[in-house]
């Protein structure tokens, strides 16, 4: 009886099961990701419920493994395609929204996984099934095949749910899973309960299905020898490396009066980001970046220099793309040069939870957007919008914000108050290594500009609500109140970023109040508008000047998903520059000779999506009145950008 070595059940039983009695979909262990299903270690197999197969499948592309000893499970998942976790896999509650963004974001979730399968359990009698009466018409066959061999699972609540679909595949499962258990009644010989006329069903069976068993274990072997090599050749069990380089080619035309057009330049920006869990639940975040921008101290080299549009110190410009840091070719920290692609450490930031709804996070290098939820479509330095201003509300840039190369120290927490709101905050210092302010190079201007310590000095406290009223809308309202030793806002959206006060000296500290609110409305599928607002009040915090000024800045835009071809995006936008409105005391509302003029910021762009990992992005600004004098020509900035993710 032994050379058979075959499986399970009553001859009746089975032909029982092949109708239709066994209620779940076999396919091999694997994960999906971005709608494409990824093979993962068979080291569990897996089985998942169809409710929509309708007809015997006979060239299915998930083969089941027949080596495999392990156990069964069945994923309480509705979705013909979904998979479940395996053994291997971790529920994380954090998500890292960074790829292939160039700015990394930070997201817990639900400590539920979705993708969580309910595991079923063995049952030693029929009567355990709560949807299996004995007037059934398979009712005998499933007491056969639960109680003479103990082959048969319910759901965790008790039912079979006999009444589903299968497959072939499917049929082929729970045959494999009977042929284990007779193999062990047959080995062990302990009792009788296989009969000759079983063992005949069960051959014919397995002849019938001699094609697709034979496939299950030519797949199995193929899986095993991957997962070997996988396993042999991995970068690393609690780290994932993944990057971003943006290639681009920057032309412009206009500026200030007498100056004439920069020559196009070829500009670079390569960014590598190791992703790493100790727990499955945390998340370590190690950046690493170059670029080949110019500027430095006075702006020299820089198009906005070129342009005649950027401040006299540190280029700020509303002329700035969306991939260049804020201060190109210069640690503002000290005031120590950059040199073109230097490897910089623009991120280091520990993610980790400490109750349900409650994750907080600190680092040494980090910005406000790592934490926020960017709310707008326009957001991503490497793949959306291509100026600075069409990236972020202006209020999450404050205080360098969004500098570019991890500006600040901060702490923080993220509370999920519910799936519909969500408040976050933090406290940021941005000269938190320095132990001692340098001696002044300038009046009130130290050699460490924006102080020393990580209580003194320059610092800012943000924090954002996040509300999704509906699935179709998203606001986030900001507040944020900074510090700084000198008079700036530190945003780089302006040239008037430097002396936010005007006429009032360089070293004179400031303080700021900034409120901002975006909100996007997807109206349809494929698109979406969005717009924000955002006011920035700025006082004087020294004894011997009395001064404040207010600053404004509005946008407006569609943004379009799919556009032509699946996976090609485009914007366009139109709002204000952050402009000085108003000014009160010892403040000037501008320089002398400035002709103030309300400035204007047209932008478009459409990105060409080339493969999985290469993008194409043509777009071009217009900047009128820019930085708000009329004297400057109307300007214009053409951006050609590629972008490769990995």
């Amino acid at each position: 009886m032994s050379k058979y070595l075959l499986a399970s059940a009553g001859g009746a039983g089975l032909l029982y099961l092949i109708l239709g009695l066994l209620p779940v979909q076999a396919v091999t262990n694997s994960e999906v990701t971005d709608n494409k299903r990824v093979q993962k270690a068979p080291e569990k197999l897996v089985i998942t419920k169809s409710e929509n197969t309708r007809a015997i499948i006979t060239n299915y592309g998930s083969i089941l493994p027949h080596k495999l000893k392990t156990e069964l499970i069945i994923a309480n998942d509705n979705k013909q395609d979904a998979s479940v976790l395996t053994q291997k896999q971790k529920n994380r509650n954090l998500e890292l929204h960074s790829a292939p963004n160039s700015s990394l974001q930070i997201s817990p979730t639900s400590g539920n996984s979705s993708q969580t399968s309910d595991k079923i359990a063995q049952v030693t009698s029929v009567s355990q099934l709560s949807d299996v009466q004995p007037t059934d018409w398979a009712f005998q066959a499933l007491q056969s095949l639960v109680e003479r061999y103990g082959c048969i699972a319910g759901y965790p609540n008790g039912t079979y749910r006999g009444n589903r679909p299968m497959t072939r595949y499917e049929f082929a499962a729970g045959l494999n899973a009977c042929l284990d258990r007779v193999n062990e009644i047959i080995a062990t010989a302990t009792t009788d309960l296989v009969t000759k006329e079983d063992l005949g069903t069960l051959q014919r069976l397995q002849e019938e299905f001699a094609a697709e068993l034979t496939a299950l274990r030519g797949r199995v072997d193929t899986l095993e020898a991957r997962t070997a090599e996988l396993e042999a050749n991995q970068f690393s069990t609690t780290t994932k490396l993944n990057g971003e380089v943006i290639v681009a080619a920057i032309g412009a035309t206009g500026g200030s009066p007498g100056t004439d057009d920069p020559n196009i330049i070829l500009t670079n920006r390569v960014r590598l980001n190791l992703n790493t869990s100790f727990t499955g639940k945390d998340l370590l975040i190690t950046g690493l970046q170059s670029y080949n921008f110019l500027g430095g101290l006075d702006g020299r080299g820089s198009l906005q220099e070129s342009l005649g549009l950027a401040s006299p110190i540190l280029s700020a410009s509303s002329a700035r793309t969306s991939f260049e840091p804020q201060f190109p070719g210069i640690d503002v920290k000290t005031l120590s040069d950059v040199g073109a692609n230097d490897v910089e450490l623009y991120k280091l930031l520990y993610i980790f939870p400490v109750a349900d709804k409650l994750t907080l996070f600190a680092g040494t290098a980090a910005e406000v957007s790592d934490a926020f939820p960017t709310i707008t479509p326009f957001y991503g330095e490497g793949q959306e919008s291509i100026s600075r201003f069409g990236n972020l509300n202006p209020v999450v840039r404050v205080s360098g914000g969004t500098s570019g190369s991890g500006l600040a120290s901060a702490v923080g927490f993220i509370f999920n108050i519910s799936k519909q709101l969500d408040l976050r905050a933090l406290y940021g210092s941005v000269n938190a290594n320095i132990p001692q302010n340098a001696p002044d190079i300038l009046p009130g201007v130290s050699g460490t500009p924006l102080g020393s310590g990580f209580f003194g000095g320059s610092s800012v406290i943000a924090t954002q609500l996040t509300f999704r009223p509906t699935s179709s809308i998203d606001i986030g309202l900001n507040y944020a109140n900074s510090y700084h030793e000198i008079n700036i806002l530190g945003t780089g959206l302006t040239s008037s970023d430097i002396g936010a006060l005007g006429g009032v000296s360089l070293g004179t500290p400031v303080k700021l109040n900034s409120f901002g609110g975006t909100v996007t409305w997807r109206f349809s599928p494929k698109i979406a508008l969005s717009g924000y607002g955002a006011a920035i009040f700025v006082d004087d915090s020294a004894r011997n000047v009395d001064a404040s000024s207010t600053f404004t800045s509005w946008m407006v835009g569609l943004h379009f998903n799919d556009l032509f071809h699946q996976g090609n995006n485009a914007g366009i936008l139109f709002g204000q520059p952050l402009y000085r409105t108003s000014a009160d005391g010892d403040a000037e509302l501008a320089s002398t000779g400035v002709d103030r003029a309300t400035p204007y910021h047209l932008e478009a762009y459409y990105r060409l999506k080339v493969s999985d990992n290469i993008s194409i992005t043509p777009g071009a600004f217009v900047l009128f009145n820019p930085e708000g004098d009329s004297r400057n020509d109307t300007t214009t900035v053409g951006v050609l950008r590629t972008t490769f993710t990995f």
